[in-house]
């Protein structure tokens, strides 16, 4: 069988993780198999779907790694959702209705009153032809319903294993408005058939809409497609996800800094009983993947274990690999060796511009949280240029011999006076990286008891220039 799969997101807001794991469980699937995967833009509804949405589910779709080898508009295909409408016309499997809107609403809440199922009693089925002429001489336009045999629905799940709904629980469903435009069941139904689908992967709300859409497809004399309906990610609290509410979108995460592959590698192993880690490339997930490996139970995205993924990818990503990236975020002039001084303390690619500002700008520590002291020994104890990794351990060593200091109680100072952090990369790998003048500069920055610059709270703020006429408080 040659393996085609469809993702059909409807543009009517932004995708959040929980579409992500769909559209990635089936570009893996196909992958898997040698297969296709199909871009079906669900924008039938022409009042709420926006362009700018269509835009923004392929840019999604594309940083995350999910290709696609053809796209689909439903908003170009009418022609062919009226011939199949014209078809199950003709075969008696849809009728016109009346009903307005009110109407439907007293109906369904007269069933809940009575505690019966909510489905549409079939009334316009015993209009007579006079009753339809009546109705539409008043300017009633109809709509239309599909016809819902009573008998039981079955298929093998590809995750779910053996399902069946019971035909009589079925609703007949509106398949045209009364305005003519379609709803989601029919559209979705022959697009399928005319672009030969082979698995449907999507979630388990649709379960329902499977039993439908089979009888549809046997209606027009179609095979249905293999289905799998996979358990809907909720957030780490429970909380279902909504593309109306921007719940964890993907547009969000890739601001953040979020790497594609760490998403990847997080989505395909929710709800599996595999444990969670990080692979290289997406080629390396399509290769374990199995539809086998999903379990019933309900996946919760937990984003602090996509942080953690995310860290993980920068730590080891070598400095090749994000050279381009790190020049398109202004840092050119960035080395392989700033970039293996700092990557193991990154969570996000920017922060390592962050570094690289501290390390090759101008910084003003705040002056409350300096040991001046300490600092300015230290600054005469700096050894001579040219410095490399070995630099450290020998100044180090010199002022631990001046000052009986070791420990936290001597490199934090230290650190606060270089880097205005109170963390961060190992000061071996930073010092060659500041060099001897601006160290000596930051070093003696502890002096100054001036006025002219206001001390913050935080340990870096930008350099002023105050009455004294230098810059920073502490440069004279």
């Amino acid at each position: 069988m040659s393996v085609t799969v469809r993702f059909a997101p409807s543009p009517t807001g932004l995708l959040h993780v929980g579409n992500a794991r769909v559209a990635l469980l089936n570009r893996l699937f196909a992958d898997s198999l040698g297969g296709r995967f199909l871009l079906r833009l669900d924008n039938t509804d022409a009042e709420r779907s926006r362009e700018e949405y269509i835009s923004a589910i392929k840019r999604d779709l594309s940083w995350l790694g999910v290709g696609w080898e053809h796209t689909v508009r439903q908003s170009d295909r009418r022609h062919y959702y009226h011939t199949a409408m014209a078809r199950l016309q003709a075969a008696g499997r849809v009728y016109p209705c009346y009903e307005t809107t009110e109407e439907l609403d007293e109906q369904r809440l007269f069933q809940r009153g009575k505690k019966q199922p909510r489905l549409y009693d079939r009334a316009a089925l015993m209009l007579s032809k006079t009753d339809h002429v009546r109705l539409e001489r008043k300017g009633h336009r109809p709509y239309w319903r599909f016809r819902i045999d009573p008998h039981d629905v079955q298929w093998e799940d590809l995750v779910r294993g053996s399902c069946f709904c019971h035909g009589i629980h079925l609703c007949d469903p509106v398949l045209r408005r009364a305005d003519g435009s379609y709803l989601y069941m029919l559209p979705s139904v022959v697009d399928d058939i005319d672009f030969t689908i082979t698995h449907v992967i999507r979630g388990e709300d649709h379960l329902t809409n499977t039993a439908i859409q089979i009888q549809i497809f046997h209606a027009l004399g179609a095979t249905p497609p293999h289905f799998a309906h996979l358990p809907l990610m909720r957030d780490v609290s429970g909380q279902g996800l909504s593309k109306r509410l921007g719940s964890l979108s993907l547009d969000a995460l890739r601001w953040q800094g979020i790497e594609p592959i760490a998403l990847a590698s997080l989505l395909v192993t929710m709800g599996t009983i595999r444990p969670i880690r990080l692979h290289s490339a997406m080629g390396e997930l399509a290769a374990a993947f199995d539809l086998r490996h999903y379990s019933h139970g309900t996946p919760r995205f937990d984003e602090s274990e996509l942080w953690q993924l995310n860290a993980r990818w920068l730590h080891a990503v070598p400095f090749a690999a994000v050279k381009d990236r790190l020049i398109a975020l202004g840092l050119s002039k960035v080395t392989e060796g700033f970039w293996n001084a700092v990557r193991a303390n990154l969570d996000r690619l920017e922060t390592a511009g962050t570094w690289w500002q501290i390390c090759t700008s101008t910084i003003v520590p705040n002056p409350k949280i300096i040991d001046g002291p300490l600092c300015l020994l230290a600054a005469g104890l700096l050894p001579s240029e040219p410095w490399d990794k070995t630099t450290w351990s020998v100044w180090i060593s010199a002022i631990k011999k001046k000052t009986g200091r070791t420990g936290r109680s001597l490199i934090r100072p230290l650190r606060l006076a270089l880097t205005g952090q109170d963390t961060g990369p190992e000061l071996s790998v930073l010092l060659p990286i500041i060099g001897r003048n601006r160290a000596l500069v930051r070093l003696r920055q502890g002096r100054c008891r001036c006025t002219c610059t206001t001390a913050g709270s935080s340990g870096v703020y930008p350099v002023q220039k105050g009455h004294c006429g230098e810059e920073g408080p502490g440069s004279r």
